[in-house]
This record gives structure tokens, C-alpha cells and sequence, in this order.
């Protein structure tokens, strides 16, 4: 649909929606750009204050995954006229309190009458034009790394089901309130100054062992959906290893149980005609790949990745190398054991 769209021509938009980028980048001054992003969505859990975080560090998520430091953001809120005011009042407090811890100020927002409640954020966080991890310039040879298990999209389906179990639910939640800020302030410390440059402007010569080429984080589209937009975006292709994926307790169960979300379904429909996999590869493993994710980790390809692996596990990010990008292949996605 965004095809059919007129096109705008402004020379300060760094990043638009192109390459179905995580955020969008309009530069200001010569070594200053903005980052925004907006994201809300409906209630996956039942207490509101962890509703209102989890909502919080998934509209923050953009912001880190394209190299930038979040500034400020505008609540967006959708909630019934004849509901219980004191639940919203802890929807705001939880997504205060990640805001906080964030350091990015909430400065208004918007409210409106909704038969269905809704909440989340628009935020402008700063980056520098030169410093911008874009979905764009992965190269054949790069690790791929992910900072983060998933399995939340069919937990969450299990817990509105109410078959989720407790240990389920925890390590669910752990996940979807955990802010991807130390992830990626690591990554940026990471890099050279010749590795944080946007893909058009690199040069020909052989990347620096600590160049990050490109980074998203993994959200609705799921794990498979998101590589997608990357190597199209980059003109590469992956291979990945299920069995090294990281997994949350309880998701595999969810899936042999049936709690599938809708969402699942749709992503699994549009992307998997460019996968393969290894003939011994349950179809619980299948499936979690396409799982929706909330708050979900970065996904990064980096040359050189152990070095930046030890980085993020010494910090006690539960990171991971899921496979390789290569040079472009038919299929797209290769999934090994």
C-alpha cells in the first residue's frame, strides 16, 4: 500500500520507509539527526502497570535498534469511557517508570474514547547522521546475533487463554520489560568510526572486525519477517541454525497446545515461501520462527561477531549467534538444525 503513496522529496530524510526501516531519520544539523518511531497496541497481559511498561520498552525499542538515544515521547491512549480511571492511572505509571529508566522525558500525549483499550508511545530520540544502524548493508560473512529469546507472541495468546503457566508468564514478562538500551549502547561502543556509517556512503575496502552492518530489532513480524526486510534490504541471503535459536520457557508448549496468535499465521503465510528447511526440523521449531514478538531483541550482523557476542554476554544479555549471512541465493532463508 505505502507503494501507491506519493513520493516526497526531502534531501534530510536519511531514512524513510523505503526499507521497511525500524524508525525514521531526518537530519537537522551536520552531525545531528531525529529518530521517531510511534507503536501502540492492545493489553497482553492483565496487570496494567506491567502493561503499561511492557508498552513503554516496546515503543522505545525502535529508537536503540537504529544506533539512536531516546529523547522524548507522547503517550498515546485509547481507553473505554466507563472503565476504572485507577487502571489507566497504572498504565501511565508503568510506562513512566521504563521512560524513566530510559532517560527519555513522556512531555504530553493524546487521548480518546475506545470501546477497547489501547496504549503506547511516539518518540524522538537523537542520532547522528553518519551513526545510523540501519536494516540495510549486511554483507556475505557477517555473524547474526539476537539479544533476546522469543516465544512471547504465543505465551501472551496462552495467558489471555488462561493456560499459561506462571514460570511461563514470568520469563514472558522478563523479556517484554527489558529495555534494549545496554544492548545497544554495547554495539555502538562496539564499532569503529568506519563501521557507523550509513550502507550508500561505505567504501569498497574490507569492513573493520568490529563493524556492525546492520541492525533491527525483532517485533511483529517475527524473527523470519525481520531478517526478511534485512536481506532484501541488503540484497543477501542467511542461514540459520533452529536449534541455536533462543527459545522461552513454555513457548515450544504453547505451540503443541494450540496457542497460535493470529498474527503468527498471517507472517507465516507472506514469508515463508522464502524459506528452507532441514527435513529434521519439528514443526514446533517451524513455527516459532515466525512468531510476533513484543519488545522483542536486536537482530545484528556483524563481521567479527565473537568479539561482540563476549561483549553482550559478559553484560548478562542472553545474546546469541543464530547463523551467517552469505551471498544471495535462492531460497532467501536457510534453516539448519
Amino acid at each position: 500500500m505505502l507503494g501507491k503513496l506519493a513520493r516526497q522529496h526531502d534531501p534530510n530524510v536519511l531514512v524513510g520507509f523505503d526499507h521497511a526501516d525500524d524508525a525514521g531519520v531526518y537530519q537537522i544539523a551536520p552531525d545531528q539527526g531525529l529518530v521517531q518511531t510511534v507503536d501502540f497496541f492492545t493489553p497482553i497481559v492483565d496487570d496494567p502497570y506491567t502493561f503499561g511498561q511492557i508498552a513503554a520498552t516496546n515503543s522505545l525499542s525502535d529508537v536503540y535498534a537504529m544506533g539512536g538515544k531516546p529523547l522524548t515521547a507522547l503517550a498515546l491512549v485509547c481507553f473505554p469511557d466507563k472503565a476504572d480511571l485507577e487502571i489507566l492511572e497504572r498504565i501511565l505509571a508503568g510506562g513512566l517508570s521504563k521512560m524513566i529508566e530510559a532517560g527519555c522525558t513522556v512531555i504530553g500525549g493524546h487521548s480518546i474514547r475506545d470501546e477497547e483499550t489501547k496504549f503506547g508511545y511516539s518518540v524522538t530520540g537523537l542520532i547522528h547522521p553518519q551513526k545510523i544502524h540501519a536494516n540495510q548493508g549486511a554483507q556475505a560473512g557477517d555473524a547474526l546475533i539476537l539479544t533476546k529469546a522469543i516465544g512471547t507472541g504465543v505465551i501472551s495468546t496462552a495467558i489471555k487463554k488462561e493456560q499459561a503457566r506462571p514460570e511461563w508468564i514470568e520469563a514472558a514478562i522478563t523479556s517484554m520489560t527489558t529495555l534494549n538500551k545496554q544492548a545497544a549502547e554495547i554495539v555502538t561502543a562496539h564499532v569503529g568510526a568506519d563501521a557507523l556509517v550509513r550502507p550508500v556512503e561505505r567504501s569498497s575496502t574490507a569492513p573493520s572486525p568490529g563493524a556492525v552492518h546492520a541492525m533491527t530489532d525483532i517485533t511483529g513480524f517475527g524473527l523470519i519477517g525481520h531478517l526478511r526486510e534485512m536481506l532484501l534490504a541488503s540484497n543477501v541471503s542467511a542461514t540459520i541454525s533452529a536449534g541455536a535459536i533462543p527459545v522461552l520457557k513454555g513457548a515450544l508448549e504453547c505451540i503443541k497446545q494450540g496457542h497460535i496468535p493470529g498474527g503468527l499465521k498471517n507472517n507465516r503465510d507472506f514469508a515463508e515461501c522464502m524459506v528452507e528447511y532441514d527435513s529434521d526440523i519439528s514443526e514446533e521449531l517451524r513455527t516459532i520462527l515466525y512468531d510476533p514478538q513484543t519488545a522483542g531483541g536486536l537482530l545484528i550482523a556483524a563481521a567479527g561477531g565473537e568479539q561482540l557476542l563476549s561483549k553482550l554476554q559478559a553484560a548478562a544479555i542472553p545474546a546469541t549467534q543464530i547463523g551467517q549471512i552469505s551471498n544471495k541465493t535462492r531460497p532467501l532463508i536457510k534453516v539448519t538444525k
